[in-house]
């Protein structure tokens, strides 16, 4: 199973005076810690609300400070579970992105392409608990034990 993994990272920029100045700065710090490693991550503007349901901007400033809202979008391929993608999207960002809080926010399973559907069918319909495989096709693939020592 793929899965597609949203995660939300606080990002702290210095020396700025606007929030469209923060957001710029916090993609262009993000996209530096991360490359060339995880070049394949999207990076975001966050979305923030208030309490009461009003939208914010994705970035908090107080004295020339900033506290920036990113999402970091992934792909993770082949894992079990939603949860299992979710860490392994944590982990592979996390490294990377020290000291950096991070939450997943949204992990979305993709669908497989219809040849994997169908592999996928095939197998479960064939595999009904018995042995499929005719004796003398063994016997033709692996000589016996006194055939080799002769």
């Amino acid at each position: 199973m793929n899965c597609r993994v949203v995660v939300e990272a606080a990002i702290p920029v210095y020396d700025v005076q606007t929030p469209d100045e923060a957001v710029r700065i916090a993609i262009s710090k993000t996209g530096e810690l991360l490359n060339p490693d995880l070049n394949y991550v999207e990076i975001s503007m966050g979305e923030r609300t208030s309490p009461s349901g009003e939208e914010l901007p994705p970035a908090f400033i107080a004295a020339d400070e900033a506290l920036v809202a990113l999402e970091l979008e992934m792909t993770v391929f082949n894992v079990e579970r939603e949860e299992h993608a979710s860490r392994i999207a944590r982990k592979e960002i996390g490294q990377r992105l020290e000291n950096i809080p991070l939450a997943v926010l949204d992990v979305e399973v993709l669908e497989e392409d219809e040849d994997e559907e169908d592999e996928a069918e095939s197998t479960s319909e064939s595999d009904d608990g018995e042995d499929t495989t005719d004796e003398d096709e063994n016997d033709d693939v692996l000589p016996e034990f006194e055939d080799l020592i002769e």
